[in-house]
């Protein structure tokens, strides 16, 4: 699993900026908490690679899988969540996991991690509130 501030990271794709060039369909992590992105770590050298050559071709946009396969299989297998999960199920997630890692830093007697952790919780509940405020007002 990847992890960023105490929150697992969802594994998704999307297009990330490197310097002038756009590349469209990149595996990434992302956290939901402080949503910190990353390349997944799979990728990481041919992300790299391909935006150097990108950039250096003057490309302005390109996309991640016409030039690099074979790995998709195993990209979100260290994944809690994934994108394509309903939003309400991996923030309960999130929080349940914030909750068990809060058991264990009260078992230590860590006062920071456990400060760390309630402050998590607490950005998950207002992002679990936002969805059930958007989800009831919806109209039928």
């Amino acid at each position: 699993m990847s992890f960023c501030c105490g929150a697992s990271m969802i594994g998704t794709k999307g297009t990330l900026k490197h310097i002038r060039t756009q590349i469209h369909n990149v595996p990434i992590l992302f956290c939901p908490v402080c949503h910190h992105i990353e390349v997944h770590y799979l990728v990481e050298n041919e992300y790299e690679i391909l935006a150097e050559y990108a950039h250096g071709d003057g490309a302005a946009e390109v996309d991640f899988v016409e030039y690099v396969d074979g790995k998709d299989h195993l990209l979100h297998d260290n994944c809690v969540n994934h994108e394509g999960e309903e939003p309400m199920d991996i923030v309960r997630s999130q929080i349940d996991m914030a909750l068990d890692l809060l058991m264990v830093a009260k078992s230590l007697a860590d006062a920071e991690w456990e400060d760390q952790l309630m402050k998590r919780l607490k950005m998950l509940s207002v992002r679990r509130d936002k969805l059930k405020n958007k989800k009831t007002s919806k109209p039928m």
